[in-house]
């Protein structure tokens, strides 16, 4: 029946023998989900029956039992070094006919429904991620969250709810974060017990196992999006205001230089690749990352990506050593995806020498906590430095703070735009320019509040008018709300 991608050899089990009037010892036939006829009985007591949740867990736990069964059966009959040049609709008749072969002989009966899920699951463990790929393959979701095999979570709309998906057991967990490492060289294990990787299309994995992860491997993915969102979308989204994406625009294209401050899941990587594109097609940007995330539109563009040790220790390459070597590559601007170690002392030397219009992202809670984690980054750098001499780099390198923030409802919002004008004593001096300001909460639970300007004549307005962007007095008036 399919003999192209079938190991020689190999086969599946022999098919009932249908024939007989009876059916054989083995046969196993799945009940339906659909409610059973009732038979009355005349008793004064009910008779008892297993509650619906029971029965669908049940039937649940043994279609998992039995596409682990047939799982078995493809990996031993499907020559898996020919699958490689075979298409999709090939790959997938040779996984149907396998699988009915298999169900044949097990005598399991499934319905229309039920088979066409199987299937799709099962081309799903050879081909992909298994259980994770509708996660995967859902527009909705942004981040799941693996707590052990049989607990899963998702975040839609900025809110955490748990999945119906589950794995089997441990080991099957197991197996798939191993073809997600694997693909990319890496390794995990007892010895090595966590990883960073990023899947093909562009997500950031992150998984911890056993013993390190007590009730069940951990894994993060944080969905990679192929369509970047842009100013006017965001602005249209609510994430800011138009005269918050004026100003942006004129502190990008005159080469200010910006901090994107926020928590995780905040939206930083978001608001960075918006901001880039109001930087010019004609410069030259060299981005730095971790896990390549970013989407630069314009068309001169070197992305670095950093690469941690191997399993003897070595091999390391880090954001510092990728950023030294960035200022002999002749760059305008310099986008680090995110400082959180000692590159922190050549991102504020490449910004105070030469770099104007860099950018980079970290985490913090507001403007005034970003600057003081730049001040501790450089003391763990091993940096030995008066705190004065400290602060005069930071405010002579860092002209502007954004700070972005997830609200209690999920929604994303550029909270703050904070100038850094300077020092005064031994304390480097900050505006605010625009703040987001909360007045209540909505029964369901939705944020109340509007952007408003903070009254003060931005820092910068001379810059802004000498590069050509003259931005009206009026941006910088307070708004009151409706």
């Amino acid at each position: 029946m399919f003999s192209r991608y079938k190991k020689s050899g190999g086969g599946g089990k022999p098919p009932a023998n249908t024939g007989q009037a009876e059916a054989p010892a083995n046969v196993m036939h799945i009940p339906a989900t659909t409610t059973q006829p009732r038979v009355e009985r005349k008793t004064n007591k009910a008779a008892a029956k297993p509650a619906p949740a029971e029965k669908d867990a049940k039937r649940k736990q043994r279609l998992g039992e039995i596409k682990a069964e047939l799982h078995r059966e493809l990996l031993d009959n499907l020559n898996l070094s020919a699958l490689e040049g075979a298409s999709e609709k090939d790959l997938r008749a040779e996984i149907v006919a396998i699988a009915s072969e298999s169900l044949e002989g097990m005598g399991v009966v499934l319905n229309r429904d039920e088979r066409t899920q199987l299937n799709q699951e099962l081309y799903d463990e050879v081909t992909g991620l298994g259980p994770l790929e509708p996660l995967l393959k859902d527009p909705e979701v942004n981040d799941i969250l693996v707590n052990g095999p049989q607990q899963i979570f998702v975040e839609r709309s900025g809110r955490l709810e748990i999945s119906d998906i589950t794995f089997k057991d441990e080991k099957h967990l197991l197996r798939i974060i191993d073809k997600i490492v694997s693909a990319v060289g890496r390794r995990v294990d007892e010895s090595n017990p966590y990883v960073d990787a990023r899947l093909a299309d562009g997500s950031r994995f992150n998984a911890m196992v056993p013993p390190i992860a007590v009730d069940g491997s951990l894994v993060s993915i944080r969905k990679f999006k192929e369509d970047k969102l842009s100013i006017d979308e965001l602005v249209r989204f609510g994430a800011f205001s138009e005269e918050m994406a004026a100003y942006l625009q004129a502190a990008v294209a005159t080469r200010l230089n910006v901090i994107v401050s926020g928590g995780t899941g905040s939206g930083k990587t978001t608001t960075l690749n918006a901001l880039s594109g109001f930087i010019d097609d004609s410069e030259r940007i060299l981005t730095i990352e971790d896990t390549a995330e970013l989407q630069l539109q314009q068309t001169h563009v070197g992305r670095m990506e950093s690469r941690p040790a191997n399993v003897e220790g070595k091999g390391a390459v880090t954001q510092r050593d990728c950023l030294r070597n960035a200022l002999r590559m002749r760059p305008d601007r310099i986008i680090v995806g995110e400082t959180r170690g000692d590159e922190v002392i050549d991102m504020l030397q490449a910004m105070n020498t030469g770099h104007d219009g860099s950018m980079t992202t970290l985490h913090a809670n507001s403007a005034r906590d970003g600057v003081s984690r730049l001040e501790n980054m450089i003391a763990m750098a091993g940096i030995e430095m008066p705190i004065k001499a400290v602060r005069a780099q930071i405010a002579s390198a860092v002209n502007l703070i954004v700070q972005v923030s997830r609200l209690q409802d999920g929604s994303r919002r550029m909270v703050s735009i904070t100038e850094v004008t300077g020092m005064e004593g031994e304390v480097i001096s900050m505006q605010e320019i625009f703040r987001f300001h909360r007045v209540g909460m909505t029964p369901d639970n939705k944020i109340l509040g509007h952007f408003t300007a903070s009254g003060i004549r931005s820092h910068f307005s001379d810059r802004f008018r000498i590069w050509g962007y003259d931005l009206p007095m009026s941006i910088f008036e307070p708004v009151e709300a409706e």
